[in-house]
């Protein structure tokens, strides 16, 4: 069997490079005539722009060009082995259609862990990577590091933060104002025009600190400092997740999980009482990443009866076919997805109902194939 898994292989990852260089070429040309104003403006060089492409590139593999590439690649390479009478020969030796396409779920498990890698260990950190390529040869500071009025509370610690400038590079808040509530009920209010984090603490400088116990009517004036040093379990890297939680956008979130599954666990671990839609959304972004790797053996399922049946085919109509699915495959997932972060399907539901779906259909077709 090893020669036949090796021509299988062989006509399936010819097409399949051809998909996946077609469809990235295509989305360069494409991005780069809406883009390139701005790489101008930006004083971009031409290795600054291959590699902000380097950056971004993974999150539309993730998305879109593995799966969408694998689909029309199989149906393309079915369909030809079928014109070719080359699968009516193979299962007339003895071969099961499902050992025939061994090798194609062998693609669609190594597609899988592609894209679970690249979700979880790489698209956490892109956005600041490529805003940073954008922004280096700008001849001021950049604006990109920095993030006008941030406001959270954090239920671990019972700390009410109100940041009005923090910069991601440095790790410094410009006017800070952090309301503490201790045990008992009493209240500590820390102003500092400038807090920075060194060695494991936050730095207040010229720090007033008021206090306020339980039941007192207005908080009174304690101490004003200098330098004032607080050791707080909110890091930067904390600062930093929190900033990326409250910036996402809804229309962003609809698109698809935009945060690893590490970040969204830490995230809940330290918002133990998050608010129940909040928490929809997160758990949804969290199911979703699970779903994301499971999407390859989907296709695979669903692009084999379509291009396994018996006769001769038109080469086309497979490729038309993969329109369709694609197109079939999305909306499904956009709206159950969005359903998901709505509050209207549950978490596991909405992220796994496309493969559910997908993978069912085509279970059912190929329980019809002869």
């Amino acid at each position: 069997m090893r020669l036949l898994d090796r021509y299988l292989l062989r006509e399936l990852l010819v097409p399949l490079a051809y998909c996946l260089g077609g469809f990235l070429i295509f989305y360069i040309a494409f991005d780069l005539i809406f883009q390139i104003n701005r790489f101008l403006d930006a004083h971009l060089l031409f290795f600054d722009i291959v590699e902000y492409y380097v950056v971004t590139l993974p999150e539309l593999l993730v998305e879109q060009v593995l799966p969408v590439s694998l689909l029309l690649a199989l149906l393309y390479t079915t369909t030809q082995h079928s014109r070719h009478n080359e699968l009516t020969a193979m299962r007339a030796a003895g071969v099961s259609l499902w050992r025939l396409a061994l090798p194609y779920f062998a693609v669609g498990a190594v597609f899988g862990v592609v894209v679970f890698l690249i979700g979880e260990f790489w698209l956490s950190s892109a956005d600041d990577r490529a805003k940073a390529i954008l922004e280096r040869r700008q001849p001021e500071p950049s604006k990109l590091d920095q993030t006008t009025r941030l406001t959270f509370f954090n239920e671990a610690t019972r700390c009410d933060w109100t940041i009005s400038r923090f910069n991601r590079s440095t790790s410094e808040i410009l006017h800070l104002h952090l309301t503490q509530k201790l045990p008992g009920g009493s209240t500590r209010t820390y102003d500092a025009p400038r807090a920075q984090y060194r060695d494991g603490q936050w730095l207040l400088y010229n720090a007033v600190t008021w206090d306020q116990p339980a039941g007192a009517p207005r908080p009174s004036f304690t101490s004003s400092n200098a330098v004032l040093s607080l050791k707080l379990p909110e890091t930067p890297a904390w600062l930093k997740s929190e900033i990326k939680f409250h910036t996402l956008r809804s229309t962003d979130a609809a698109k698809g999980p935009q945060f690893s599954m590490r970040e969204i666990r830490n995230y809940l671990a330290l918002h133990p009482e998050i608010e129940a839609d909040k928490k929809a959304k997160l758990l949804t972004q969290l199911q979703g990443r699970l779903a994301a790797p499971f999407t390859c053996l989907a296709v695979v399922l669903i692009a084999l009866p379509f291009g396994a049946r018996a006769g001769r085919h038109n080469v086309f109509v497979g490729v038309a076919s993969s329109i369709f699915i694609c197109f079939g495959y999305f909306i499904l997932q956009k709206i159950s997805f969005a359903l998901g972060l709505g509050g209207y399907l549950s978490p596991v539901v909405a992220a796994w109902l496309p493969n559910l779906a997908c993978g069912g259909a085509g279970l059912a077709l190929l329980s019809r194939v002869r």
